[in-house]
């Protein structure tokens, strides 16, 4: 009998207790991830994959006053954005083996520095190391009419391979990807 009272003195307790183990979720994030996807066609494994911050606009001026001129930025928010080869590529002009990089660029007013770089799973660009570069490529700017609120990385079809498209507000850029 003393079990059985325990036992539902524990029940009961543990029915009205607060609830001290709840797990705590945070809203939102202000700038989601977001991943993109380079596959030759929709039934074939992915050549790149970029994971990515997407920062939005929020009616501020974005490139040479949010995100600086010629100063190295993690293209993106929070955690430094990683682009994944599956296979040997041409990222621009230079040759890249497969792997998983992270994606700084250096924005400028008519074009971008891209850069991969060897250090991975790093928050923003403040431990940037210029030595563990891979690869550079210089890419030129161009504007669009349309403005797009989110940063934004797409891949199109290309010459040889895709082209990776990264834009924000009405700033475009374009790197040449092709398999090796």
């Amino acid at each position: 009998m003393k079990r059985y009272i325990s036992l539902l003195a524990l029940v009961v307790a543990l029915t009205f207790a607060p609830e001290t183990n709840a797990q705590k979720f945070s809203g939102l994030d202000k700038s989601p991830c977001d991943i993109a996807y380079y596959r030759t066609d929709r039934k074939a494994a992915p050549v790149a994959k970029v994971v990515y911050g997407r920062p939005q606009k929020k009616d501020r001026p974005v490139f040479g006053t949010l995100v600086p001129f010629d100063k190295v930025w993690r293209t993106g928010a929070n955690e430094a954005t990683e682009i994944t080869f599956f296979k040997d590529v041409m990222f621009g002009d230079k040759e890249v083996e497969a792997g998983t990089y992270t994606l700084f660029t250096i924005p400028g007013v008519k074009e971008w520095v891209v850069i991969l770089n060897s250090d991975t799973d790093v928050w923003g660009a403040f431990d940037y190391k210029e030595a563990n570069d891979v690869a550079r490529t210089t890419v030129p700017v161009e504007k669009d009419s349309q403005s797009l609120e989110a940063f934004s990385i797409t891949f199109e079809p290309g010459d040889n391979g895709a082209d990776m498209y990264m834009g924000w507000d009405t700033t475009r850029v374009k790197v040449p990807i092709s398999e090796r």
